[in-house]
């Protein structure tokens, strides 16, 4: 049953009469009771001075609901999604508005929870750029669906809104794991090269736990910063750089802890500037490396669906 502000065929949403709320604010509610206890006061004691200060602030009232609602008639809406972010982590989206006409709007807000949004103040024919935050609980495409936009300007005696239809999406990536078991550099059937862990190896192979004695040159100190705990990189002369991200490879119980597993190995995969590839049971990625061959990987962990 509400009317919500379509998103046209140029993916902007422009607002119509016919779309837009109107209702009293707290200090609206509190501006009528003053003037109904001075319209009875004025009628009891046939106080015409009282009538006409009423009437004054009725037709105040009236002129305010009038451009309350004119704020928000015209206005047109562009939403974008923003970057990527893993899960748990506060996605983006971007919404341009538009004072199109000759009438600058005031006291615009932008909201899709209950977190009162920053006001905004666009020029006639101008337009505003505004950032909405939304905390992600899940991974997968985020979608905004709930966009308000809401005015109380002039007088904050009514407040004015209007749902806004939108086709925005975000993508969100599993939950790095804090820790993760080292990827196969078994690339099929074919045998790689045998490697051999020493110190003075140049080849990244992966990283273990802190033990006493370690030197503190090989310890992870991003993985530290990022609140992983104490690692500590091994090096070794394997002459096979390629290596493989499988879900086969692991034994984790549930679908989340083991996409949150590879996604730890591919971050950790990207970091040593290894090639490497993705195989699950629905696809692969084949062997590359670089920032494009990360995103589409992580792409396909965030969209993978497993029974």
């Amino acid at each position: 049953m509400l009317r919500r502000v379509p998103m046209g065929s140029d993916g902007v949403a422009r607002v119509g009469a016919r779309q837009i709320y109107i209702l009293p604010t707290a200090t609206g509610m509190t501006y009528g009771a003053v003037m109904l206890v001075m319209l009875l006061g004025s009628l009891n004691y046939q106080n015409n001075l009282g009538l006409l200060s009423t009437f004054f602030l009725a037709s105040v009232a009236i002129i305010a609901m009038h451009h309350t609602w004119l704020s928000l008639l015209g206005l047109a809406a562009q939403v974008r999604g923003g970057p990527a972010v893993f899960c748990g982590e506060t996605a983006t989206f971007e919404i341009t508005l538009h004072a199109e006409g000759r009438r600058a709007r005031y006291d615009l807000r932008a909201r899709s929870d209950d977190k009162p949004p920053p006001s905004l103040q666009i020029a006639a024919g101008d337009q505003a750029t505004v950032k909405l935050g939304l905390r992600t609980a899940r991974r997968g495409q985020l979608e905004l669906d709930k966009l308000t936009l809401e005015t109380s300007h002039p007088m904050g005696l009514f407040r004015a809104w209007c749902y806004v239809e939108t086709d925005a999406t975000t993508l969100v990536y599993p939950a790095p794991a804090a820790h993760a078991p080292d990827p196969s550099h078994d690339a099929g059937d074919d045998r790689r090269p045998h490697r051999h862990r020493g110190e003075g190896a140049e080849d990244y192979l992966g990283s273990r736990g802190y033990r006493p004695g370690d030197s503190p040159r090989h310890i992870d100190w991003k993985a530290f910063a990022r609140e992983r705990g104490l690692l500590v990189k091994e090096y070794g002369g394997d002459e096979g750089q390629d290596v493989w991200i499988q879900w086969s490879a692991l034994r984790a119980g549930d679908t989340e802890t083991r996409l949150s597993l590879l996604t730890r190995q591919v971050l950790d995969a990207t970091e040593a500037g290894l090639r490497f590839g993705l195989r699950l049971p629905d696809g692969m990625e084949p062997l590359a490396r670089g920032a494009s061959h990360t995103q589409r990987c992580l792409k396909r962990l965030a969209l993978f669906s497993h029974a």
